[in-house]
């Protein structure tokens, strides 16, 4: 067991008295690094050897003067030696140690000076033996009590993960695996943890497997096994004749050791690995970020991208800072210096119960479990200040982890994050002791978060915990889209949803915003949750909005508008998201936070409201339409072939029919989609309309293509489509007009600042991968390619990935056009619209794409728009709009006022209740 830092000190002045004045090298040395192992309360003989007999860089046989293998090397002089050459010396044996004996530390003295380095960091420190005690704390790493600095970035994590990963291939290999091998790795993760961070006395286990097995590895899984059991079982009720070197391990309970497992078995060179991990630092690693990468790691597909398996701080951060961190740090600062509410208020924090109902392997129960823990070391370090804390810290630490529940559907990971709250709490409780000078760890384990294996979208969540005790509910459901969601997550979906008219089109993880919405019932408990960006756009919203304001009387309390989830490592994709806080009381600081840069830090303002589209304004959804609520002309998509691409044709083949047959020439015409048209491309299509019967029999091409057509259609599983092939010389829907008309492309870059829109004569066939609207006019087409339009586009449209999907049923049907403008106004924008047009034609070699590509938009055609955007937003009010959330918030109002009273949906606000904190 670790000395407390004030017994340390204590030793440490003692030390110091006892050897000032000595000089000689050799006649007291080995008593003076025994008596200085002593201060930490290390016994030197157990953890290192002195005079070990090595070969220098030059071959030469040399003694090192002490090595603690794969933690510390000293080199020893005599008074007034050179301790830089000292230093040197001591890297001379590097290159003939194993890779586990590497030291991290480098120690060299003369008695009355000391020179450490610190060979990860590049930091180094020299003082004087009369300084020791005022300089003891830099050798933590002997004490057990290292501090820390965990970053998401730091390599260590994975250096550690790929250690396991190792391990786990080599198990798997002889045929150890499954439920087994899982728990076998998180036991042996707890061991290595513990041998580092002085839960174990330092260094045992490493030393155990190094010392008494078999270098041939035959007896080591026997070994383990023993070390497993005694782990296990309390030190009153083990064998009295049990081996010594196996009675300094601890009970450590927590039923991480109580499953029988299978024998494992090892060879020279698994052992080498498992020496290997033994000399690895893990008290370096982040459990919050560990846990992720070794569930990947055991994953031989996401293990190449070991790094990008986990989920940042910073992310877990904006989640629970607005839903519970900020207001308890703030309550802190207001009570500082009153013990009897400091008292209270670290009761409080230590009655708080949180549900993570999508765990994976704990990433915020850990955060938040910190973070609690952080909290109340500063409230006792304020209650330390009067001088009335209790002498034994842990009579009065209250925070524990069994405030914390989690249900996750991977088994490993459950084990995992058991396992990795276990770790974090250690971690705490040697911050604890390093803060207040006395040694503090939780043995045997008594409590431990409650991580249930299941899937959460089939349990009641009441059986994990009532919600009665419960306070908060955070976490990050899978991401996964109405089209890639598998047969079980469809049932899933229709277990949860299965009465929400609409719901076959929203993600995966709405499923849990319905879930907690109906458990949250009658309570005030309050929830947070990360999502794709997807369900506060399009479709999505009105079907579960609708559902989460009309049934359970919801109330957006905080938002993170879209920002870029990611977690920095290379490779990694990042995903556009969303946090929303919500619950079902209506509280006056609402907060929603603003990115301007989606990569970015964001900007937060207060605001009286926030609705689904994550913007200041009332409680509306907008839905599906098909009337538009201005007086403009109808929209439609294009014509949808259905043909299996037989009646398309590429320019080449364009080109090859009228070359063989050039009366076919009369039934071509050009046709275009989205690609088509924003990229430039030229396709054709045969355009049969009113062919006569003996015109076709005379073109062999085009009667093979259409026989090829009433093929496809008819082997279809589709009884509409069955229909469609007596009918194989037409496209399956024609929605070609007559007139011209305006083209809007289905799919457009987000990158663009506008979408590109055109006129088109009616002899160019637009496909379904587009809307037309016919009789369009200059009018329309200046307010649809406006920065106001396009505000609405942003926040309304659905997303293919991050690509704008306009909708005519949501977003053209509902976009609510300037009302009661002037003639002068709408010449205006008229004569803008042209101008814009006209731009365009100057740069006949440039696509579409070119001309709205963000970085070679000529300026010409910029400053075109931007006098169109000022003569749109003079059609709806005189005053300059300041921002595009300046023009969304009025667009909203704007549309509820003209689908008034059907809208908002929620006019009606709960009854403010009191915020749970």
């Amino acid at each position: 067991m670790p000395l407390s830092w004030n017994e340390i000190k204590n030793r440490a002045i003692a030390f110091q008295k006892e050897w000032e004045g000595e000089t000689s090298e050799k006649a007291e040395s080995q008593s003076f690094w025994n008596d200085f192992f002593n201060v930490f309360g290390i016994s030197r003989r157990r953890v290192a050897s002195f005079e070990q007999p090595i070969k220098k860089a030059d071959n030469k046989q040399g003694f090192i003067d002490l090595l603690w293998k794969g933690t510390i090397l000293v080199e020893h002089k005599s008074k007034g030696k050179d301790l830089e050459k000292a230093t040197q010396q001591a890297k001379d044996y590097f290159p003939n140690l194993k890779e586990h004996e590497l030291p991290h530390y480098i120690l060299v003295s003369d008695f009355q000076r000391f020179k450490l380095y610190d060979l990860d960091s590049g930091n180094q420190w020299e003082f004087q033996l009369s300084n020791f005690v005022d300089n003891v704390h830099l050798f933590d790493f002997i004490a057990g009590y290292e501090k820390r600095v965990y970053k998401d970035e730091d390599p260590v994590n994975i250096q550690a993960a790929e250690l396991m990963g190792k391990l786990h291939d080599c198990l798997k290999e002889i045929g150890y695996m499954g439920h087994d091998l899982e728990v076998y790795l998180v036991r042996l993760l707890f061991c290595l943890f513990a041998d580092d961070t002085g839960i174990f006395n330092k260094g045992i286990f490493w030393e155990y497997i190094d010392l008494h097995t078999k270098e041939d590895g035959s007896d080591l899984a026997m070994h383990i096994a023993s070390i497993f059991q005694v782990l296990n079982t309390p030190e009153e009720k083990r064998l009295k004749n049990l081996d010594e070197n196996l009675t300094q391990f601890p009970y450590i309970n927590g039923k991480l050791f109580e499953e029988s497992l299978p024998l494992a078995a090892f060879d020279s060179k698994m052992r080498v690995m498992l020496l290997e991990a033994c000399a690895f630092d893990w008290g370096k690693i982040s459990p919050a970020i560990f846990g992720s990468m070794f569930q990947a790691v055991m994953n031989p597909k996401e293990r190449r991208n070991l790094g990008a398996h986990y989920t940042s701080e910073k992310n877990i951060q904006k989640v629970i800072k607005p839903l519970f961190l900020d207001d308890l740090h703030r309550e802190f600062e207001k009570i500082k210096g009153n013990r009897n509410k400091l008292l209270e208020f670290q009761k409080k924090i230590a009655n708080l119960y949180f549900l993570d109902p999508a765990c994976g392997c704990g990433n915020f129960l850990i955060i938040t479990y910190r973070e609690l823990r952080d909290l109340e070391i500063l409230v006792l370090q304020e209650l330390d200040k009067t001088g009335q804390l209790v002498i034994d810290i842990s009579r009065i630490i209250q925070v524990d982890v069994n405030q914390f529940a989690g249900i996750e559907y991977d088994e490993f990971a459950v084990r995992v994050a058991e396992v990795a709250m276990w770790l974090i709490d250690h971690q705490m409780n040697i911050k604890v002791s390093n803060t207040f000078g006395q040694y503090f760890v939780r043995l045997p384990l008594k409590k431990a978060a409650k991580i249930v294996h299941g899937n959460a979208l089939r349990i009641d969540w009441e059986e994990i915990v009532s919600k009665e005790k419960l306070n908060f509910i955070l976490g990050n459901p899978p991401f996964v889209g109405k089209q890639l969601q598998n047969a079980d997550q469809k049932a899933d979906m229709n277990n949860v949803l299965g009465e929400v008219k609409g719901a076959g089109v929203l993600d995966y993880v709405t499923a849990w915003y319905i879930k907690a919405a109906e458990f949250i019932q009658n309570s005030l408990i309050r929830c947070a949750l990360v999502s794709t960006n997807s369900i506060s756009q399009g479709e999505q919203v009105g079907v579960l909005w609708q559902e989460l304001y009309q049934k359970y009387k919801i109330k957006i309390h905080f938002a993170h508008r879209t920002f870029s989830w990611s977690n920095e490592a290379k490779g990694n994709a990042a995903v556009h998201c969303v946090i929303i806080g919500f619950g079902l009381e209506d509280i006056d600081n609402k907060r929603i936070f603003d990115y301007a840069d989606i990569k970015g830090e964001p900007t937060e303002r207060k605001v009286k409201n926030i609705n689904p589209y994550l913007v200041e304004g009332s409680d509306l959804v907008i839905l599906s339409r098909r009337k538009t609520i201005s007086s403009v002309p109808e929209i439609n998509f294009g014509s949808m072939p259905n043909d299996g691409g037989h009646l398309i044709l590429s320019q080449s083949e364009k080109e090859e029919l009228v070359k063989n047959e050039p009366d076919s020439d009369k039934w071509i015409r050009r046709y275009t989609g989205a690609q088509e048209f924003i990229n430039g491309y030229s396709r054709y299509c045969l355009w049969l309309v009113n062919i006569q019967p003996q015109e076709l029999k005379k073109s062999k091409e085009i009667y093979r293509r259409v026989e090829e057509v009433r093929k496809v259609r008819s082997e279809s599983n589709r009884k509409t489509t069955q229909e469609l092939s007596k009918f194989p010389t037409l496209f399956g829907e024609n929605r070609q007009p007559d007139t011209n008309y305006l083209l809007i492309p289905g799919v457009s870059s987000e990158n663009r600042k506008y979408i590109p829109t055109g006129f088109l004569s009616p002899d160019i066939i637009t496909s379904n991968s587009c809307l037309i609207i016919p009789y369009a006019t200059l009018y329309h087409f200046g307010i649809l390619t406006s920065e106001m339009h396009m505000a609405w586009v942003k926040y309304v449209c659905g997303r293919l990935k991050s690509d704008y999907r306009y909708s005519n049923t949501i977003v053209y049907n509902n976009y609510p056009f300037p009302e009661n403008i002037t003639d002068k106004q709408k010449q205006t924008v008229e004569t803008c619209a042209q101008a814009v047009l006209d731009t365009r034609v100057k740069y006949p070699d440039s696509s579409l794409a070119d001309l709205y590509d963000p970085l070679t938009m000529p300026p010409d055609l910029l400053k075109a728009h931007q006098k169109l955007d000022k003569a749109v937003d003079l059609c709806y009010r005189p005053q300059p709009f300041t921002s595009e959330l300046n023009r969304i918030e009025y667009l909203f109002e704007l549309y509820e006022k003209l689908t008034a009273p059907l809208l908002p949906i929620s006019k009606q606000k709960p009854a403010k209740r009191k915020n749970p904190q």
